[in-house]
């Protein structure tokens, strides 16, 4: 009689007993990567507590909101004859802090989120050709267009300390998500001296209120949460100090006032 081995016995079942041990496999793996991450173990966690906390990264775009003088605007007699224009750049940057939770209710909070944040702002400045082109037509003379002369680029580098402080008012939670609004003020200063910064082609003083305003998403995971956050900031104050301002320019510019867009990553 021939001797049955094991092994041949498996090797028939082998079509079998393969894609059933990877179906399980599958469903097993699943299950716990959905308990781990998004599934039924993600906890409300700090949901619950009256004062939290957490951190971000953010990276940002920022520029000038610059308002010309009605002298620059006339052209009869402008302020600053060699200026063509006056163009704000956005710049990018990035930012790093704490947030600091409040809990009123559930789908309402206050938050302290100060950071500090590494800005540059770039504004280029359109100057006029001396010369102008002359062309003959019909045999009369003609002034043809202005040539127009170098563009020169302005930069400004700031590193500012922000205290934003923010509503928060967050939807009801769906299985591991929630969507929210965000607004409030902040106040910032710069690091840098006025002296400092007196220095620079295009002057500005050194503190400012803004509006904050912005929207996100909070995913439960097992242990923290991760929330993407986009905020707009628009500032309050006229930062321009014309007294120091390149001579080019300083009669061209009524007011600065800063504009950023950011990009949060929130971990609670």
């Amino acid at each position: 009689m021939q001797t049955t081995h094991f092994w041949n016995q498996l090797d028939l079942c082998r079509g079998k007993i393969i894609p059933l041990l990877f179906v399980a496999f599958l469903g097993t793996s699943s299950y716990s990567f959905g308990q781990g991450l998004f599934g039924l173990t993600s906890t409300s966690g700090s949901d619950h507590k009256t004062i939290s906390y957490g951190f971000f990264l953010a990276g940002h775009n920022s520029t000038y909101r610059i308002e010309y003088t009605d002298a620059f605007m006339d052209a009869n007699n402008p302020a600053s004859p060699n200026v063509r224009a006056i163009f704000p750049k956005y710049s990018p940057g990035f930012s790093l802090g704490f947030i600091g939770m409040l809990r009123f209710h559930d789908q309402m909070q206050l938050l302290f989120t100060p950071k500090i944040g590494f800005y540059e702002f770039n504004t280029e400045v359109e100057y006029f050709n001396d010369q102008i082109d002359l062309e003959i037509v019909g045999g009369d003379l003609v002034v043809g267009q202005e040539n127009l002369g170098k563009t020169i680029n302005y930069t400004s580098e700031a590193t500012l300390i922000e205290l934003p402080l923010l509503f928060k008012y967050r939807s009801v939670r769906f299985n591991n998500t929630r969507m929210y609004l965000l607004g409030g003020g902040s106040y910032q200063f710069r690091t840098k001296t006025q002296e400092e910064a007196n220095l620079e082609d295009i002057v500005t003083t050194g503190q400012d209120f803004t509006i904050e305003m912005g929207m996100g998403f909070e995913i439960y995971f097992k242990f923290f949460k991760f929330a993407p956050e986009i905020r707009f900031s628009h500032g309050l104050n006229n930062l321009y100090q014309a007294e120091n301002t390149h001579p080019d320019i300083q009669n061209a510019i009524e007011s600065i006032r800063r504009k950023t867009i950011t990009i949060y990553l929130n971990f609670q």
